[in-house]
């Protein structure tokens, strides 16, 4: 699907004709005189006096598009704009820094947020009004788009001291906020973890798996948190972690003819989704069952982290960058949400003939339709029935079902597909290269590590400038902004990438991201910031709380952490460790927004690097190579390449705390021990 489908292509394009965010072009044939954000757009608003609309979205955004039809295609509400705003839209997916800042402000005004988001600001970018979707006509309890403008102008004009008073009010709000963090210092609890496995237990539903009531989301970094947590020994995680992945991979959120999953499930049973397929989430997932495979051993697990990867490897490659991923999948497909997704039962009959029945129990499709007007989201809960009413054996159901899966993904590959937006973020792609990696060496598949390896050259030769990691790419334009998630998120997946090849090469390109992570995001006495100072924000950037993915903070923390020890810069881990001691509170508090906080708190407190010095030890390095050891960092390079290496011997094993090393693990059993006495959570046998 074209990126910049429109209902009005004879209009002349506006300003955003010259960006390349998929979203903007979205917008650039809007009658709305639309301006990006930046200098022109600030200047104009203060020449002018005026108001500015601040319209934030994402391409693949649902009300973002219902918006657009409905309101920023009326010539009525493109006059009124014209007339007493200044209006600009933004990309939250390009523009986080922007996203987050007046989230937080509508989030305190109103109490809630999402997207789109339209925010009213005075000249000097402080906000006093906003909300998400406005309808394009007056509903009880909610005014009209056309209405809402009309009252903020008039207020503009005639109760303007109020606006501003209201105004500066919520700018100081948000400036306590960012001050909060570090005006309540307090160091983690001893028990944090275990107060924080108490918390979710409360949240966890133990019939459906997940945690809370509808509409419920994937929550790839609590997932995470779990998984080393299991690794670790903890029980009470292993039984929270492993039902809520066999649920989430039985519903509709899964796609079950092309991999992947969907942004999040609307109803508590993982049944129907709301069809949008991301990035983040899908190489989270993927990392998170490609473990979790290892931890339980259940082919199951493993199979929906090879078919989730091989789905990002099949359809989410841009064109401009076919060794790189795009960021989303859109949820509509001509103009209705999960058109693409659903299925009758005729359009089962029609592409499977006399295995249409069966599929149908299979899927659990029915001719009333299990979403709505006859159609269905395929689930697939009972295989075991379906396979003895065939009358198979496992192997003969397992081609049976994959004949099935591949007739119905070609009947489905004739319809329109959804619009992709294909963007490159670093940040995500940086998920996806750590998840590519990990899962290509914990389940021995090297074309999974050489997919990691051209991606990391791709980001490498992209998006990175001497230490600076840029956020977006998109068909050779290169953003210029960078953030602190960019950077230790690739820099994650730069040492995953080491660990699964033993390349140094990768390790140094870690270690000058993480210096870039220091020399721009880092202060001594605040701690990190997600975005480097910006002149055309009121404030600077800084979420300690985890969203889909990763604050962060906590992605920093972890980086600084694992390259502490191999890199030999204690104040490295120093920083982190400060910067952890800052946030016990806010873990105590609300462990289920702060996961990868917790998870950075875990590898503060067990972590360990293994160092195999090379060449030699060949069978040590693939025993290391190929065991799930979340709380471990591996090292192999040539003797006195590394501080951490200095002294050691070749063909040796090292397991390793702040540089205090055990007896070197000159045979598999001694090591194989090492990992289980640091993992107890792992079958020894998996290892």
């Amino acid at each position: 699907m074209s990126l910049t489908t429109l209902d009005a292509a004879d209009r002349s394009p506006n300003r955003l004709a010259r960006e390349t965010s998929p979203y903007l072009l979205q917008h650039a044939h809007n009658p709305v005189d639309w301006y990006p954000w930046g200098a022109e757009a600030l200047a104009r608003a203060r020449a002018l006096d005026r108001p500015i609309l601040l319209s934030v979205g994402y391409a693949t955004c649902h009300w973002c598009h219902v918006m657009e039809r409905e309101s920023f295609e009326d010539a009525a509400i493109a006059r009124q704009l014209a007339e007493g705003f200044i209006a600009i839209k933004v990309d939250r997916e390009e523009l986080p820094d922007v996203d987050h800042v007046y989230m937080r402000a509508l989030q305190a005004l109103t109490g809630r947020g999402g997207w789109p988001m339209n925010m009213f600001l005075t000249p000097a970018l402080k906000p006093f009004f906003g909300g998400t979707y406005f309808p394009p006509r007056p509903r009880p309890g909610a005014s009209s788009f056309s209405e809402v403008l009309t009252a903020v102008r008039q207020a503009w004009q005639h109760e303007r001291a109020e606006v501003e008073a209201q105004a500066e009010t919520l700018y100081e709000l948000l400036e306590q906020g960012v001050a909060a963090v570090s005006a309540r210092p307090q160091p983690p609890h001893a028990r944090v973890h275990s107060m924080a496995l108490d918390a979710l237990e409360e949240r966890f539903d133990a019939t459906h798996g997940g945690f809370g009531t509808a509409p419920k989301f994937p929550q790839g970094p609590l997932l995470q948190y779990l998984l080393a947590l299991a690794a670790s020994g903890q029980e009470r995680a292993r039984e929270m972690l492993l039902p809520t992945l066999r649920r989430m991979a039985e519903g509709g959120v899964y796609d079950h003819l092309g991999g992947g999953f969907a942004r999040y499930s609307t109803d508590a049973r993982w049944q129907v989704p709301h069809f949008e397929k991301m990035l983040y989430d899908n190489a989270q997932l993927a990392r998170v069952y490609a473990g979790a495979s290892r931890l339980s051993g259940e082919p199951r697990l493993r199979f929906v982290a090879e078919d989730t990867l091989a789905y990002l490897l099949r359809e989410m490659h841009p064109a401009a960058a076919p060794d790189a991923f795009a960021s989303a999948q859109d949820a509509d497909a001509e103009g209705e949400e999960g058109r693409f997704h659903v299925w009758t039962l005729a359009q089962l009959q029609a592409s499977l003939g006399g295995d249409a029945a069966a599929a149908a129990t299979l899927y659990g499709a029915t001719a009333e339709g299990n979403w709505a007007h006859g159609r269905n989201v395929l689930e697939r809960r009972d295989p075991e029935r379906v396979r003895k009413a065939l009358g198979l054996e496992e192997p003969a159901f397992a081609a049976w079902e994959l004949s099935v899966r591949e007739r119905l993904y070609a009947a489905r590959g004739q319809r329109v597909w959804p619009l992709t937006d294909d963007k490159v973020l670093a940040d995500w792609n940086g998920l996806a290269l750590r998840a590519l990696a990990e899962a290509g060496r914990l389940l021995e598949r090297e074309d999974l590590v050489a997919a990691a390896a051209r991606l990391a050259r791709f980001l490498l030769g992209t998006q990175v400038r001497e230490d600076r990691v840029h956020h977006a790419w998109r068909e050779g334009v290169l953003r210029p902004q960078s953030y602190l998630s960019d950077q230790a998120q690739l820099g994650l997946g730069l040492l995953e990438l080491h660990a699964a090849t033993g390349d140094a090469e990768w390790l140094r390109h870690a270690q000058r991201l993480a210096e870039g992570v220091m020399r721009r995001h880092h202060d001594a006495a605040e701690g990190f910031f997600d975005s480097e100072p910006a002149p055309t924000l009121p404030l600077r950037a800084r979420d300690l709380q985890d969203g889909a993915v990763p604050s962060g903070t906590a992605a920093a923390c972890e980086l600084l952490l694992r390259l502490s020890g191999p890199c030999g810069r204690a104040e490295w881990r120093d920083a982190a460790v400060a910067a952890l001691q800052r946030l016990g509170e806010l873990m105590e508090r609300a462990p289920l927004g702060v996961p990868a906080l917790l998870h950075a708190q875990l590898l503060a407190e067990l972590g360990a690097d293994l160092a195999l010095p090379a060449p030699g030890g060949e069978t040590l390095w693939a025993l290391a190579r190929r065991s799930l050891a979340p709380l471990a960092t591996l090292l192999r390079d040539e003797p006195e390449a590394w501080p951490l290496l200095e002294g050691r011997r070749a063909g040796e094993a090292y397991l390793c705390r702040q540089s205090a090393c055990e007896l070197p693990a000159r045979d598999e059993a001694t090591l194989r021990a090492q990992l289980q006495e640091l993992h107890p959570g792992v079958p020894a046998a998996r290892d």
